[in-house]
């Protein structure tokens, strides 16, 4: 019977805690929809649309730190406020590098978080995964030598051409250590990150041409992969949480 009850407690409080991340999340959700139905797109940069454009993902750093501390800022907390920072670079077409450095800093962030010891505590080694390794870097490797000839038509080509490559090497560690985590949201909103910058990017060094719902697009996927690793993030701390306090209780 104790261990029923035990069991029915754990649940119950994994439940509440769900509902108050979820309502947590409110301010994401509407400052991502006010975003999309005001500022997108908007032909005309301001201070007022880098802070509409960033608001859901600084929204997203306050949940972080809210439910995991300040040593966040060193993990994904701090890999939303460098993303934020980029979001605000970008919206003036001069500080594309910055902006480009921005999230490349957010995604080195990322990447120590996935190796701290709540995520690898879940990790394993299988054929399985080492296949999905393979074809991520394939796929970093195959955008970037896709996007070199583009690249060097840019007028800042001395300089994007290579940012570029050290931006596509950062980005699929991050995801290759995602998937190390076995971490199904950490995963996920590692690869939709990739796919909105791939969208990004194509579009950006004129690969393909600029489409009416492409900024949609790209700002869809990367809210969505922004939310998906906060949320994992939170998750994973209360399970270490949990795991420290059965382990006190043992």
């Amino acid at each position: 019977m104790d261990i029923l009850e035990t069991h029915a407690y754990d649940s119950r409080k994994r439940r509440n805690a769900s509902c108050v991340l979820f309502l947590s999340l409110f301010p994401f959700f509407l400052s991502a929809a006010t975003y999309f139905y005001l500022w997108l797109p908007d032909p005309s940069p301001s201070v007022v649309s880098a802070a509409a454009k960033s608001a859901p993902v600084i929204c997203l750093a306050l949940v972080v730190l809210t439910n995991n501390g300040m040593g966040s800022l060193l993990g994904v907390a701090g890999g939303l406020l460098f993303s934020a920072g980029g979001d605000i670079c970008l919206i003036w077409p001069e500080l594309f590098l910055h902006g480009m450095g921005s999230f490349a800093a957010a995604h080195l962030l990322y990447s120590l978080c996935f190796l701290t010891e709540r995520y690898t505590y879940f990790s394993s080694s299988s054929t399985f995964f080492y296949v999905l390794y393979l074809l991520l870097w394939l796929l970093g490797g195959g955008v970037y030598i896709h996007l070199l000839p583009y690249l060097q038509k840019v007028p800042d080509a001395a300089v994007l051409t290579p940012g570029v490559g050290v931006y596509v090497l950062l980005i699929v560690i991050m995801a290759t250590l995602a998937l190390r985590t076995r971490r199904p949201l950490t995963l996920l909103g590692s690869l939709v990150f990739m796919v909105s910058d791939m969208c990004l990017a194509l579009q950006h060094f004129g690969v393909i041409p600029p489409h009416e719902y492409g900024q949609h697009v790209v700002m869809a996927t990367y809210y969505l992969a922004q939310l998906l690793i906060a949320v994992s993030d939170v998750r994973a701390k209360a399970d270490e949480n949990d795991e420290f306090k059965k382990w006190k209780r043992s």
